[in-house]
This record gives C-alpha cells, structure tokens and sequence, in this order.
C-alpha cells in the first residue's frame, strides 16, 4: 500500500503568469496546479513526448471529420510527419479536398435559425457555416478531375483500397495545407474504414457504376493487421471516438495493446458509449497494456490541441 506522505508528496502550486511566457512555459507551469482537466493535459504532453522519442513505436493519429472544418486542419496536417499511420473517417476527406480546392468555411454561431440557414443555401457545422457550393460542389468538381486523372493514368490499377485512394488524391492536391497531401508526402497511409460514409464516399460510388473500378475495404484491414504484428511497441493519439478511435485499439489489442495512448474527449462514460469511455476500459479488452502510459482529456480538441503541440515544440 502506498503511504501517506508519498501520496501528498506534490504540492498544489499557484500559475504564475509572465509577459512574453512561451506555451511551453505555461504548460511547465501548470505542472502542478492540481487543475482538473489541467492536470490530465500535462500528463498527455508528457506522454506524447516519450512516444514520439520512442524510436521503437509505431504511432498512430486518429480524429473525426467535424474538427477538419475547423482551423485545427492546419494543426493536423503540421502533425502528420510526426505519426506513422492516420485513422479517420469519410467526411476527413471531403472537409479536406473541400477546402484544399478553395473552400470558403465561416465562423458562425452555435445559435442560429437553422431554417432561415437552409433557405440560404449555408449548411451549419456546430459554429461554422458552409455555403452549399462550397462542399458539394468543390467536393464533386475536384473529385471528378482528380479521379479521372487517376483512372486515365498509367498506373491505373482497376481496384484500391481506401488508404491507396486517399495517397492518389495527396498525389494531385496542389495545396499543402492539406491532411492528404502531407501524408502523402510524407509517406503516411490515412486508413479510412468508413470512407463511404459522406460526399468523398458517395463520388467513388457513382465513379463505380460507369468505370471499371472497385474499392477492396479488407485491404487495409490487413494492413493494420500486419502493423499490429509486426511491432512490438505502439502508441497513439486519438481525438474523438467513434470508428477512428475504436481502429487503433481493436488492432492493437493482438499484439497485447497500446504502450502509449492519449485520448482527448468531450463525451462521457455513463452512456457506455465508446467516445465516452476512458481508456482505462481499453485495458480491460487488452487494447491498452496495463502497464501502459495513458490519459484521457476531457475537453475540447480545438482547444486543448493546439496547446498540447505548442508545448511539444514540435511544429
């Protein structure tokens, strides 16, 4: 058991805020302000660092679609060379091809006559609004030039999987600040096991149906399974819940589970949802190593993420 005076041995300290002060002399700062989510924060940049210096682990990034029409997009695919492997969801990239082909998003509000919005022609995503041509038709023009430019290519091969359609499309992306076109440059497979849920989706659907191509959804679940065998440590910074996240534990669970994993969430635990559960329940299926480093934040990505790479004095 452990004693009394180890467990009280850090003191709470007050922040003190200087002009000038770096974030990553802020975040040196709170280190012990016994500050609720704070702390947990702390602890995820702590984590991070050794994961990334782990010259040994293989590291994965996930998130979902809705932070993509936000401008935490430029903080992700500053990221992206630091990781091995992403894991998202469909709409990642149409949030992505959308804006990487000019896509005009606005800040708007979370309270809004969302029937007054509709009868404008503007879709609203929490507080951002996004005209209709902005996204469905930037997503189906750019679509439709750089899928033909695929299939019309020497390479073509007839049948691809989702990380190998998301690496051709980084191929042909002009704009650099776009998730697909850093992964590809940087060699990094954006795994998409729900790529038919959404625009990009939908295109590849109807491409189907007059050109001979087919999309193989196993072919990357193989290669994840291949990933999980063939390294012995991993770790992995998941945003949000949902498919992206429950990806990186299900496949690493074969391999005994995660050795490092931060999970920033906003949902909670009492609808046993799986956004809502803390990694701690992870280590009850083998997901994560019990003795694995580990911490969920609570909060909101758009916030906390760009604070957490800040202080990592990384990008």
């Amino acid at each position: 058991m452990e004693s009394k005076n180890n467990i009280l041995k850090r003191d709470v300290q007050d922040i003190k805020i200087k002009k000038g002060m770096k974030v990553s002399e802020l975040m040196e700062a709170m280190d012990s302000v016994g500050g609720f989510s704070a702390q947990h924060m702390i602890t995820g940049i702590k984590i991070l660092k050794r994961m990334l210096n782990d010259k040994k682990s293989y590291n994965f990034l996930s998130f979902p679609a809705d932070i993509i029409a936000t401008g935490v997009r430029g903080v992700i695919a500053n990221s992206v060379k630091y990781f091995d492997a992403i894991i998202t969801t469909g709409g990642t990239l149409d949030h992505d091809l959308a804006r990487a082909s000019g896509g005009k998003y606005s800040v708007g509000s979370f309270n809004s006559d969302d029937s007054k919005l509709h009868k404008m022609g503007i879709y609203r995503l929490g507080n951002v609004f996004i005209e209709n041509k902005e996204y469905g038709k930037k997503v189906e023009d750019n679509f439709n030039e750089i899928m033909n430019d695929i299939y019309t290519s020497k390479d073509y091969k007839k049948e691809y999987s989702a990380s190998e359609i998301a690496f051709e499309f980084g191929k042909r992306i002009k704009d650099n600040g776009s998730i697909m076109r850093q992964a590809y440059l940087n060699n990094v497979p954006i795994f998409n096991p729900g790529i038919l849920d959404g625009a990009f989706g939908t295109q590849l659907s109807i491409f189907s149906q007059d050109h001979d191509f087919k999309l193989n959804l196993m072919k990357d679940e193989l290669a994840l399974s291949n990933i999980s065998f063939d390294n012995k440590v991993t770790g992995a910074l998941m945003i949000g819940g949902g498919i992206s996240k429950h990806h990186v534990i299900w496949w690493n669970q074969f391999k005994g589970g995660l050795d490092y994993a931060v999970y920033i969430t906003t949902a909670t635990q009492y609808d046993g949802s799986l956004s809502g559960a803390r990694l701690t329940e992870a280590v009850s299926w083998g997901k994560i190593k019990e003795d694995a480093a580990y911490v969920t934040v609570d909060g909101d990505a758009t916030i906390i993420l760009p604070i957490m790479f800040s202080a990592l004095d990384m990008l």
